[in-house]
Order: structure tokens, then C-alpha cells, then sequence
């Protein structure tokens, strides 16, 4: 019966994406939201997949006819080469104001957890296993008894849509939140994030499709 309800969980497991999307939300009072001149800030100790993942959000944004930018591009070299903080990044964008730009979308990552592969799994499948099922595992001793053990981690992402106005604060108009698991190409992580950022902005009708 073990084996049975293990294959089973198997098949269901086996479509599961490397990066789960947990909440998203829309602001109700944005009915008609056309953003035109958007920056793109990435908040993350690790500089390659900040730049990376601007760029690559700003190709797409581009691409669909809206004038996006990275933050690497707009900010002092001094704070790009730097990890920065969420209040000093926020600072930074307060003076957008004065240049033009009527929204940001801001990526941070939220926090960070190592977790352990004990059924000797790949991460994907251990990650969404444990999701799945829970407390079940404690006592079942076909996924606990394994000398073949593999540490991994999950990123906690969040990414948020604000609309800028002068004279006016800063607007939340959506945010969605991830789990990243197992990042260890960061091109292609990048990539597959982007997809889903896209996706949901679309599916809001806040950007436009290509």
C-alpha cells in the first residue's frame, strides 16, 4: 500500500515547477492601469541575478511596447555595485518622482530556507512531497529511513507593482509571492520568474500581451 501511495504522489509531483507561486493580489481601485515609463529594481545580495533578472524583465516589458529600465541603469554606480536594503531602495525611488516615471516594479527576496532532501529526492520533488503532504512523513519510515540525504534551499520571493504619481505616495497595484527552489542555474531561475511575473501581469490586464 506504501509503495502504491508513494508511486501515486510520484505522478502527481512530476509537473510540479521549480518555482510555486503561493498569493497574488490586485488592487481593486486599478481598473484601467496602462503603465508607460517603468523601472525594474531586483533586491537580493547576490548582484549577477539582480542585474539579471532586470534586464530580462525589462526585455519583456519592452517588448510589449512599455518603456521599462533597470535600476542599474538609473541608480549612482556607488548603490548599484552595493547590497542594499528595502528602505535605502525605497529612498531611491521616492526621487523618481521628479524624472518621469509613473510605476515600479520591485523583486526582494524575502528570506531564505535550507531545507533536507530525506527521502533522497531531487529538491523539486522532495519540496512539493513535503508540501503535499505534510506531517504525513513522520511516520512513515519508507521516507525517513535513507542514509542518501540532500540539503537544498528555498527562496522566499515576493514581487510588487507600484504606481508612482507626483505629490502623491506610492500606490500598491499588485504583488505576487514565491517560493524559489533550488536555484542553482540562474539564467534559466530567471527566466522561469520572469514567465510568471509576466503571466500574472497579463492575466490582470495590467501590461498589455505581445
Amino acid at each position: 500500500m506504501n509503495n502504491f501511495r508513494i508511486t501515486l504522489i510520484v505522478l502527481l509531483m512530476v509537473g510540479c515547477a521549480t518555482i510555486k507561486r503561493n498569493e497574488t493580489w490586485k488592487n481593486p481601485n486599478f481598473t484601467d492601469f496602462n503603465p508607460k515609463n517603468v523601472l525594474v529594481v531586483g533586491v537580493t545580495p547576490n548582484l549577477e541575478a539582480r542585474s539579471n533578472f532586470e534586464f530580462v524583465l525589462a526585455r519583456e516589458l519592452n517588448a510589449r511596447n512599455i518603456n521599462a529600465i533597470q535600476s542599474t541603469v538609473v541608480f549612482e554606480k556607488l548603490f548599484q555595485d552595493a547590497t542594499q536594503t528595502e528602505a535605502e531602495i525605497e529612498t531611491q525611488i521616492n526621487k523618481l518622482l521628479t524624472v518621469g516615471y509613473d510605476t515600479v516594479l520591485v523583486s526582494a527576496v524575502k528570506g531564505v530556507q535550507e531545507n533536507e532532501s530525506r527521502s533522497g529526492a531531487s529538491p523539486k520533488f522532495d519540496y512539493s512531497l513535503q508540501r503535499f503532504l505534510g506531517g504525513y512523513l513522520a511516520s512513515q519510515d519508507d521516507y525517513f529511513d535513507q542514509d542518501d540525504y540532500k540539503k537544498y534551499k528555498v527562496f522566499y520571493v515576493e514581487a510588487s507593482l507600484y504606481s508612482l504619481k507626483k505629490g502623491q505616495e506610492k500606490e500598491l497595484v499588485w504583488f505576487e509571492n514565491y517560493d524559489v527552489i533550488d536555484p542553482s542555474n540562474i539564467t534559466k531561475t530567471t527566466d522561469d520568474y520572469v514567465k510568471k511575473i509576466i503571466k500574472s501581469l497579463e492575466k490582470q490586464q495590467l501590461i498589455p500581451k505581445k
